[in-house]
């Protein structure tokens, strides 16, 4: 998801009137084609790397991820940083598609560490599930990711328009196992101050790296943005791991 989207309606492809100039009908169809470049349905447009277009170089060692939530084993040789939004439909798509093979063949065999950093900017649901997503990782760190799963399958419409608030992030809580839903709440009530900072520490990061879409990853010294298959990931993970 384009974090500086511009709410730009789709264009359908209809019918050129006869009497149309050339040069208008050709014009017409580029701004088609153009529309379905950025907005094909399976990820955003954006450079991939630190070679891909304008996207600047980055590396994972010039990232602060001190006190965020990750899986996998500290002294993995690997780090990756991974941000995203509880209300981004594009990272539900990685989380759902491209996470579980990364988390089979790296994270479970001790070779790579993910860290979850936020970048939250759909509106108050997004920034709601930021600062619980602080508080479940420092009262339950061993649940953290199946929250997280949770959250994901929860999720609804892009932006404040039904899950993602409180009260319905309560009531999500109070179904998973081995977490309080009261004292998660009453967590983030008494530090709410301090995980937005922590919060816009990550946003900090992002936009110091260049990151202008959700989800997006740094592996190494590769900047991926987009739901991107896992074997985008695999060659740049295997490359770090040289």
């Amino acid at each position: 998801m384009e974090i500086n989207e511009s709410n730009n309606t789709a264009v359908g492809a209809g019918a050129v009137n006869n009497n149309m100039s050339l040069p208008v009908a050709v014009l017409l169809g580029a701004l088609i084609i153009a529309g379905a470049v950025l907005w094909s349905g399976s990820r955003p447009a954006a450079p991939t790397g630190p070679t891909g277009g304008a996207a600047p170089a980055v590396n994972i060692k010039n990232v602060k991820l001190t006190g965020d939530p990750f899986i996998g084993q500290e002294s993995a040789k690997v780090t990756i940083a991974f941000w995203s939004d509880f209300q981004c439909p594009f990272c539900k798509k990685f989380e759902f598609e491209t996470l579980p093979d990364i988390v089979k063949n790296y994270v479970d065999t001790g070779k790579v560490k993910v860290v979850f950093m936020d970048f939250a900017f759909l509106g108050q649901d997004s920034i709601t599930a930021a600062l619980y997503n602080r508080a479940v990782w420092k009262l339950y760190p061993n649940q953290y990711f199946a929250w997280r799963t949770a959250m994901y399958n929860a999720q609804d419409d892009e932006g404040d328009k039904g899950f993602g608030d409180a009260a319905s992030i309560d009531k999500l809580n109070a179904t998973i196992p081995g977490l309080d839903a009261v004292k998660i709440a009453a967590d983030v009530k008494a530090n709410t101050v301090a995980y937005q900072a922590l919060a816009d520490a990550d946003k900090a990061e992002a936009q110091k790296a260049g990151v202008s879409a959700t989800p997006s990853v740094i592996v190494g010294k590769q900047l991926i943005a987009g739901a991107y298959p896992y074997a985008n990931f695999q060659s740049a993970i295997d490359a770090a791991l040289k």
